[in-house]
């Protein structure tokens, strides 16, 4: 996360409940301590997680990159996929320190949706979040930026075309299923 700030706006927030969790008071001092040393360039800000469900809605823009465990992160994520409009259009990657064959960081790329079994096998699931994972694969595991901003072009182009599927449907001029949206994308990707 702190290697992610550095690359652009310099500010991380580090979210926690430090005031009743000692685990988050661990994970306050650990923050703390590996950012001062590995990212002295980097403006850490430490965020209790409460709060910062409340700043992600009054003010979204004031966040760049959050740095937050699996539990927190899996609340926030969600809450923030609504301003978004939907979870089906944001992608996720837990990342290692663990380096690759490529000397980049390994990581867990998925939608924050997760595998939507509600909605498994009807056609009507949002592939953008998975594609978008993908392209998140290429750029921060595979150190591909220019493959990865293709398929993140391609996502843009055929949202600006007006496809969507049911959960992002307002105002669309053709709704489609996940199948249709994929192909689109895959095409675009392709020109």
């Amino acid at each position: 996360a702190a290697e992610a700030a550095r690359g652009r706006s310099g500010r991380l927030a580090s979210v926690d409940k430090a005031n009743v969790l000692a685990s988050s008071r661990l994970w306050r001092r650990v923050v703390t301590e590996v950012v001062a040393k590995e990212f002295p360039d980097v403006q850490l800000e430490h965020v209790l997680v409460d709060a910062m469900a409340m700043h992600l809605i009054r003010r979204p823009s004031a966040y760049d990159v959050v740095l937050s465990g699996n539990l927190f992160g899996d609340i926030l994520t969600d809450e923030a996929s609504m301003l978004a409009g939907s979870m089906g259009l944001l992608p996720s990657a837990s990342l290692g320190n663990a380096l690759n064959s490529y000397g980049h960081p390994r990581g867990l790329y998925e939608p924050i949706h997760g595998s939507a079994p509600d909605i498994a096998g009807q056609g009507i699931a949002n592939p953008l979040a998975a594609i978008l994972s993908a392209a998140m694969l290429l750029r921060h595991s595979l150190g591909l930026e220019d493959e990865a901003q293709v398929v993140e072009r391609a996502v843009e182009s055929v949202l600006a075309d007006g496809l969507r599927t049911r959960d992002i449907a307002w105002g669309a001029r053709r709704i489609v299923g996940t199948a249709e949206m994929g192909n689109a994308v895959v095409q675009r990707i392709m020109q």
